[in-house]
């Protein structure tokens, strides 16, 4: 009989896999073998996966464990299960973008994330879902089941990387990759309880580029994203907008709790915008602030930033984004799009021209009042969302498509501003649901941000079991 006290091969972290495989006291095969089984027990509930291909991760990793024996293994990451989200290109695998009415094509190559955690030698069990065209908070797809929750299976995990959170949640292996435009890392990485890094924008290069989008690590522990940095944050002339090569340690975001002492931190509790903050993520992120004078930080409140109008006019060109996209679709398509989706992009049918612009401008005005209102400050703590996740039916909070995206008021300024922002545990409500804290960093300060995160890691409360599904 296993020993109950001991984890099983599918909670271990990427850092102890990576230490057991070299020590070989772990093999790649075994594993994947132990993820293979958590994910088929798991998803007849959580919906998480597409293309899930036990047969094909395997391969993987038999290839890697000659590697490993060989001593000629390509890195940390090599022979660690990983997801991918189904958004990023896996050359040879179609991009339904959550929605049934795309027409499914194979990909012509792995876009430049994929690339790079192939190339370390991850092993890639299975894609993650996400909702249509990734416009939702939520788990919910006219193309793949249902995604939930872990902790509450009633319970949205968030989105757009729904089944990227809940994986990590639920333990289908350590290592996940999800993307974000105004939230879509950080909000399941809150409502599962895992953290996550929005990198600044370019850091991880992405195909195709696009305003405010970025790639990032969905990972149980910043060790484990600090380990998919090194491999994913190295440049791709296919996006345009990639950093340049730059020398960063990654290993050096392992800081002790006295890294925090002399910080100046800015505490927000007001997005300015949208839902107001639900009293249990209040208190949580007040609590967490707290630890953070306690290790010698000076916290200072801040003022909102954000305005209901710089939020509502990035949603209403982003509707009217969404109905070009919808217009050059054939009727039998367009007819397959979610409702929710359709009503909220016909919606901007009657917008003019000069409220097209004048929406348009509010995304260079979010980042420079996002700019100027962190620029005192070394970082900036906050909840990631004001309420706690909706019902895993409900497309979004409100459930509104006319208020869509009230509860991206916290999140989505520094999709704009370009800074780095995480999401890290920081406590659960009175239904033992988690509570993320996000930490945003200046721009380019990525390593910064993780090392902040890994303090409070060490000075946060003691986190509760992983859900058992």
């Amino acid at each position: 009989m296993p020993d109950p006290s001991l984890p099983s091969l599918s909670d271990l972290s990427a850092q102890e896999l990576s230490a057991a495989y070299r020590e070989k006291r772990l093999s790649p095969v075994e594993v994947t073998r132990a993820v293979i089984a958590r994910i088929e027990h798991c998803e007849p509930r959580l919906q998480a996966t597409w293309l899930f291909r036990p047969e094909a991760a395997l391969e993987q990793a038999r290839a890697s464990e000659q590697r490993w024996q060989r001593g000629d293994a390509r890195g940390p990451l090599d022979g660690v299960p990983t997801t991918i989200k189904e958004n990023i290109a896996t050359r040879g695998d179609p991009l339904p973008a959550g929605t049934a009415a795309v027409d499914l094509m194979p990909a012509a190559a792995d876009a430049p994330p994929a690339a790079r955690l192939k190339e370390a030698g991850a092993v890639i069990v299975s894609k993650t879902t996400m909702p249509d065209y990734g416009m939702l908070s939520s788990g919910l797809s006219s193309f793949h089941t249902l995604a939930r929750n872990p902790w509450d299976l009633s319970r949205t995990p968030g989105g757009s990387s729904a089944g990227a959170g809940a994986a990590a949640a639920a333990g289908y292996g350590p290592l996940h990759l999800g993307t974000d435009i105004g939230g879509s890392l950080r909000l399941p990485a809150s409502w599962c309880g895992i953290f996550t890094l929005k990198p600044s924008l370019g850091r991880i290069p992405i195909d195709p580029p696009y305003m405010g989008r970025a790639a990032g690590p969905m990972t149980r522990t910043v060790g484990d994203a600090a380990l998919m940095m090194q491999a994913l944050a190295r440049p791709d002339a296919r996006d345009s907008m990639s950093l340049p090569a730059q020398d960063i340690d990654w290993a050096a975001f392992d800081v002790a709790p006295d890294h925090l002492r002399g910080l100046r931190i800015g505490l927000l509790l007001d997005a300015g915008c949208g839902l107001a903050v639900e009293p249990e993520i209040q208190a949580a992120v007040e609590q967490a602030a707290r630890l953070f004078e306690k290790a010698g930080a000076t916290v200072e409140p801040m003022q909102p930033f954000m305005s209901q109008a710089l939020l509502d006019g990035m949603d209403h060109l982003w509707r009217m984004r969404s109905l070009v996209d919808l217009k050059a679709l054939r009727p039998d398509q367009r007819a397959k799009v979610l409702p929710y989706i359709r009503e909220w992009a016909e919606s901007a049918a009657e917008f003019s021209g000069e409220h097209v612009f004048r929406s348009f401008s509010q995304f260079h005005a979010t980042r420079v009042t996002t700019v100027n209102a962190c620029a005192r400050f070394d970082y900036v703590i906050s909840p990631v969302s004001p309420n706690m996740p909706a019902a895993a039916e409900a497309p979004s909070p409100t459930n509104d498509p006319l208020r869509p995206l009230e509860h991206i008021g916290f999140t989505v300024p520094f999709n704009m501003s370009e800074q780095p922002a995480a999401s890290v545990n920081c406590g659960y409500s009175a239904g033992g649901l988690p509570i993320g804290l996000q930490i945003a960093g200046q721009r380019f300060d990525d390593l910064g941000v993780l090392r902040v995160a890994r303090a409070f890691e060490q000075i946060r409360e003691v986190q509760r079991p992983w859900p058992q599904v």
